[in-house]
């Protein structure tokens, strides 16, 4: 989280399943979450991908491709309708950013990893038994055990790095990826063609990049949310993971509206941006800022351009409060695919 994936695929490839024939009734049907069983195989081959989102104000038009994390890892995205449109647009917004400027310059950031890297461990030497709630730590071994085997120095980390490690474990083993689809493609067509593009980007300064870093390992952050959040969803969500990686891939909408779940990567930021050092490095609005940037971008493409194409996440494209609906209440029109 991606996580949403995010940020699960293709497990049992190969086994045979023998079934006794019995009589089949319209009652012995199973309704649709019912038939949600069994581990879903996660598609392989070329396939279409989803279709784009059109948003129009005054004969203008931007076309919005939701991506998704992860997705299956033996997929090949058929991707010439994209390609083409994007090659007939004047200009192309991507995903919003955070650039973070330490102010040192390239050596002088090398030689603050180590201490980077420390700060994922947990404060005072403590190990993450010691860091979490007896009732947690039994689940995350069962989880660990399954997704990670004996990796001891996990053991070691704050839960807030123990759990992105175990859910990365969990997404690749289960037949599903992290690495994207859609910006290669991107980055290709724009190069071919010429086209502007544009990255939105909140630029955030530390002053103390060393001092912020000891203000990290010291902060009272709600690793243990974060921490239960991954394990409820590595649990739970698992299965959905694999159908929306699938529904993706066939350009599903239906699917992918209806099989949603809450990201823990959302519970595990907020976490991080609620927390006193956030406040205090001025990164707690981060969210709301890369959103605003991101919509006074497209505003902005919208009115200069014809035609124009963006890229978003689909979690944020479709969510109640999400781009799509910030831009609805902004008085654009809005077609969905």
């Amino acid at each position: 989280m991606a996580p949403a994936t995010a940020q699960l695929a293709e497990h049992t490839q190969g086994e045979e399943v023998l079934i006794e024939e019995l009589p089949i009734t319209a009652d012995a049907l199973p309704s649709r979450d019912e038939a949600i069983v069994l581990e879903t195989l996660v598609v392989s081959g070329t396939m279409p991908g989803p279709g784009m989102w059109k948003v129009r104000r005054d004969g203008h038009t931007m076309w919005i491709l939701g991506t998704l994390q992860p997705v299956a890892r033996r997929m090949e995205w058929e991707s010439e309708a994209v390609e083409r449109q994007i090659a007939v647009s004047d200009f192309v917004l991507l995903s919003p950013s955070a650039k973070f400027d330490i102010g040192r310059g390239r050596l002088r950031s090398m030689l603050l990893v180590p201490s980077m890297l420390r700060a994922r461990r947990n404060p005072d030497g403590d190990r993450l038994v010691d860091a979490v709630p007896e009732a947690d730590y039994a689940r995350w071994l069962v989880l660990k055990e399954r997704w990670m085997g004996r990796d001891r120095a996990v053991e070691k980390r704050r839960p807030i790095f123990a759990a992105q490690e175990l859910y990365e474990a969990a997404v690749e083993k289960s037949g599903l990826r992290f690495k994207g689809l859609v910006s290669p493609v991107v980055s290709k067509v724009v190069k071919r063609h010429d086209i502007p593009v544009f990255r939105p980007r909140v630029e955030i300064t530390i002053e103390d990049p060393k001092g912020a870093i000891k203000a990290f390992r010291d902060a009272e952050i709600d690793d243990a949310a974060c921490f239960r959040k991954t394990l409820d969803h590595l649990e739970a969500d698992l299965e959905k993971m694999r159908i929306r990686a699938n529904a993706w891939a066939r350009g599903d909408m239906l699917t992918l509206r209806e099989i949603t779940y809450e990201d823990q990567s959302r519970t595990c930021t907020d976490a991080l941006l609620e927390s006193r050092f956030a406040q205090e490095q001025g990164i707690d609005d981060l969210r709301d800022r890369l959103e605003n940037a991101w919509l006074e971008a497209a505003e902005k493409a919208i009115a200069e351009h014809e035609t124009s194409f963006a890229v978003l996440p689909i979690s944020r494209l479709v969510a109640a409060d999400g781009y799509l609906a910030a831009l609805a209440a902004r008085g654009y029109g809005i077609e969905a695919p």
